[in-house]
């Protein structure tokens, strides 16, 4: 019996410590090597919240601010984790005009983690959640995805606060944040520049419809949605089904493979973000 209950715990233990493993990596991206010198950051007032919230990292751009980019992480990760493609982004000087935001989600208990906490935008229920196949709607975390969108607004409405137009605003993200990207953006109630959904998926998909303004200020804006077809988390199928349903929705999707690549980002999907983020937001001073 004492071996029997041993073997069980270990199985048990180890069982546990995989699927915390997974859950890390499903909001911490993999990306290629880049060294760059950081440009100094200058991290603004943290938006009001009832959630405890750090400042987010603020990359400023190197001429004159005319645009930005919300860039949202995921889950189990921070806005650090995405700076060095801020980086990346920022040495190219093809973006000159344009301030980068990093934000910092709370730590948050995730149910798919036990109960144990880890920065999250919103729970994670059910691996259903991340399943195209999912038999019934899956139970997910409406309030907190709700509290995270109005703390995105916030981000915005401080960027239109201080002269920048929300259409010369790009709301983009990875993972949880590509989903809240998404979300946030086109339920938005004012116009925005686009929105970039890398390793992604579509947000309570079945009552989606319902909660965009009747107004729908963003059927127009381009979303540009990349994944990889090898990504164990975030299954491919759950990405094109989510593309699928946007486009029969009437908006403008570019969604674009990236064969091989698992739950990452690699230099080719910087680089069609860079593009994207160019045609979306372009110089100013010409």
């Amino acid at each position: 019996m004492s071996r029997w209950s041993s073997s069980s715990s270990i199985s048990f233990l180890v069982a546990l410590l995989a699927i915390i493993t997974a859950l890390i990596l499903l909001g911490s991206p993999r990306i290629p090597s880049l060294s760059f010198a950081p440009r100094q950051e200058t991290p603004p007032s943290a938006a009001m919240s009832s959630i405890r919230r750090a400042a987010p990292m603020v990359f400023a751009p190197s001429g004159r601010h005319t645009a930005t980019v919300i860039f949202i992480h995921g889950l189990g990760d921070s806005g650090h984790g995405w700076s060095e493609a801020v980086q990346h982004w920022q040495s190219r000087n093809k973006l000159n005009e344009v301030k980068f935001i990093l934000p910092h989600a709370p730590a948050i208990p995730i149910t798919m983690n036990g109960g144990f906490q880890m920065p999250g935008w919103f729970d994670i229920k059910s691996i259903d959640t991340l399943s195209h196949a999912a038999r019934a709607a899956p139970d997910e975390d409406e309030q907190g995805i709700e509290q995270s969108r109005a703390y995105i607004y916030s981000l915005v409405q401080a960027e239109v606060a201080a002269g920048i137009p929300s259409e010369r605003v790009v709301l983009g993200g990875f993972s949880q944040g590509g989903a809240m990207s998404i979300f946030a953006g086109l339920t938005a109630p004012f116009k925005i520049g686009g929105i970039v959904g890398l390793s992604s998926w579509l947000l309570l998909n079945r009552t989606f419809a319902e909660r965009v303004p009747t107004d729908s200020l963003n059927r127009d804006t381009p979303v540009f949605m990349g994944h990889g077809d090898r990504d164990p988390l975030v299954l491919y199928p759950m990405a094109q089904a989510s593309e699928k349903k946007l486009t029969e929705l009437g908006y403008k999707v570019s969604f674009k493979t990236y064969p091989g690549m698992p739950h990452s980002a690699c230099v080719e999907e910087l680089s069609d973000v860079e593009a994207f983020l160019q045609s979306r937001l372009p110089s100013q001073d010409k």
